[in-house]
């Protein structure tokens, strides 16, 4: 056995004959005489060799140059990218106040919540925690962190108490960082004048809009190094410090803003109205002291919106101002010596005919004075003045009370309203047009017609912003003119004019109502109307021109004497007293008893 594994081991390393024949040809074989090696190799084959190589090395050396020395910059800058940020620091907005410093609009720090999707790990449980606590629906938050791997804003400038709700969960990818979010204290009431911002801090309407200049400041900015979740790890250089916006103060005074929109909000409610609208005025500063309407809105609730709720129609909605103009046709009649407050017009029978159309008054009476027709709201008698008149007179005082040209106002949306050149009226348009048919205005343009009886024949200009003092106006009429359709006026509002619930206590009042069919397609329609009133007080020496519209009411009432006329008399009487307007008129003593008192 021993014998026979010792031969196998001797055959397995022994070399057989073939392989030792194989190995003494190989040593048998001479290299040096090789054909191959013994060709010569051209010269210039090495020195190419030689010269590539050392040109390789050049190239190399010359890209290491340029991007070491000459275009070091660019690939610096490219390194930062990765590394440094540079980081706005946000200017803060500047405040709104009303006339007396108080708040209306202000800038608060606000979590703004946001993700870096491909970081996230949420099980699906947690994922639905977080739809719950950002207020998304699952399948909501899901398509919003598919949109962007790298990043996503999930909440800008939401509430502390979601990001607290959010920041529990403990979920990585989820951050949060601060921004500035405006805050509106009034609410509702002054939203139609102040508007609102965007998410970017961009004023989108109202005065956050007009004065976005002054208000948005300029962005500072600060270097720093970020580590890959954006994370700031430390400054680098000089931080540009923010130039914070101006403060903005308005001559709204946000009391009587309150109080004028909470009665219109009432009296459209109260007559089932559409809508309505409510100007104040300063006529000695032109300080617009109110401008309200409703419905309204909330501006920092504005997911719901819609466009009828922000539309601000006491300046971009334009209507047919109906009687209210006939105490103007009246004044150029008085000033040309046409007529005089006791000249009295032939009103019989109640209607005339202009060019085949019929005119009708709505309570007939067969003669009436000029003071008359302003008080009884006639439309025959202001006809009959009327044609007496050049086309041209009419229209030189429309124009020069505002009509057809946009208000010279510092807030947007403001219109111009209509009114046709005078060559191309016909007789019944004429006719119409002193009456208020024919031209259109917004209720803004109404009120600031009204300041040329408060200011003895001057046009007021008006403003947004609070005046120091009075300014001057545009004479449009003689003081004598004003001051006589001042007392005509104080007799509409007065026991027998149309406009006795315009009434206040302690304060004379005057004014004009006016009550018009709509327009509804190329006619009038029988059952929509609008009211409103427009006056001032106290009569002697006015302070306020207060316009009230209100749009289709409903409720069984629908002249301006008996829907607009009410809300004018609460909102000069409240804001007289905030002015400290002293009473021109005895108060006389009232007692409420408990039954009266829970009707109030």
């Amino acid at each position: 056995m021993w014998q026979r594994f010792k031969h196998a081991l001797k055959n397995a390393f022994t070399p057989s004959p073939a392989t030792r024949r194989g190995s003494a040809a190989r040593q048998a074989v001479n290299y040096h005489s090789s054909p191959l090696l013994a060709s010569k190799t051209p010269p210039w084959r090495s020195r190419f060799i030689v010269a590539l190589v050392g040109l390789s090395f050049l190239v190399l050396a010359g890209r290491a140059v340029y991007v070491q020395l000459l275009n070091s910059g660019f690939y610096v800058n490219e390194g930062e990218k990765r590394y440094a940020h540079t980081m706005d620091v946000p200017a803060s907005r500047g405040r709104i106040t009303d006339r007396n410093g108080q708040l209306l609009a202000a800038s608060v720090a606000a979590p703004s919540i946001w993700a870096i999707p491909k970081d996230m790990e949420a099980t699906r449980e947690q994922r639905r925690q977080l739809a719950r606590a950002l207020g998304f629906t699952p399948d909501e938050l899901d398509k919003r962190l598919a949109d962007n791997p790298r990043f996503v804003w999930l909440r800008r400038q939401t509430e502390e108490a979601q990001w607290q709700a959010v920041q529990a969960l403990k979920l990585k990818g989820v951050h949060e960082s601060r921004e500035f979010k405006r805050r509106y204290p009034e609410g509702e009431a002054a939203a139609h004048v102040i508007g609102f911002t965007g998410n970017e801090d961009k004023g989108l309407e109202g005065v956050e809009h007009a004065f976005q200049r002054e208000l948005k400041g300029q962005a500072g900015n600060r270097a720093v190094v970020k580590d890959r979740l954006g994370r700031v790890i430390e400054d680098i250089g000089e931080q540009v410090d923010p130039v914070h916006g101006r403060d903005v103060q308005l001559s709204v005074d946000s009391k009587v803003q309150f109080f004028a929109h909470q009665r219109l909000k009432e009296a459209v409610l109260a007559h089932k109205a559409k809508s309505g609208s409510a100007v104040v005025i300063d006529v000695q500063t032109g300080e617009v002291l109110a401008l309200t309407n409703y419905p309204s809105y909330d501006p920092s609730l504005r997911r719901a919106l819609n466009p009828a709720q922000m539309r601000n129609r006491a300046i971009t909605d334009t209507f047919e101002p109906g009687s209210t103009v006939k105490p103007f046709v009246a004044a150029i009649a008085l000033q040309t010596g046409r007529v005089t407050p006791d000249t009295v017009l032939d009103t019989s029978p109640g209607s005339m005919v202009v060019t085949g159309i019929p005119i009708r008054d709505s309570h007939p009476r067969p003669s009436m004075t000029v003071a008359e027709v302003v008080q009884k709201s006639s439309n025959i008698g202001t006809v009959r003045m009327a044609m007496q008149m050049d086309r041209r007179e009419m229209w030189e005082m429309y124009s020069q009370l505002g009509f057809g040209q946009k208000p010279e106002l510092q807030f947007p949306g403001a219109v111009s309203g209509r009114l046709r050149p005078y060559k191309s009226w016909r007789p019944i348009e004429q006719a119409t047009m002193s009456y208020g048919y024919g031209l259109s205005a917004s209720l803004f343009q109404l009120a600031r017609a009204y300041t040329v009886f408060a200011r003895d024949g001057e046009m007021v200009p008006v403003s947004m912003l609070k005046q120091s003092a009075p300014v001057a106006g545009v004479r449009v009429m003689d003081a004598k003119t004003a001051s006589t359709l001042r007392t005509m006026l104080h007799a509409a509002a007065a026991p027998g004019g149309t406009a006795q619930h315009a009434q206040t206590m302690g304060y004379t009042v005057g004014g004009k109502t006016g009550t018009a069919h709509k327009q509804e397609g190329d006619g009038y329609a029988r059952d929509k109307y609008r009211a409103w009133f427009v006056g001032l007080s106290p009569i002697k020496n006015p302070r306020v021109v207060v316009a009230v519209m209100v749009d289709e009411p409903n409720n069984g009432k629908h002249y301006g004497g008996d829907v607009a006329a009410p809300v004018f008399s609460q909102i000069v009487q409240q804001t007289l007293r905030i002015m400290n307007v002293q009473p021109d008129i005895d108060v006389k003593p009232q007692y409420v008893t408990m039954a009266d008192k829970e009707n109030f």
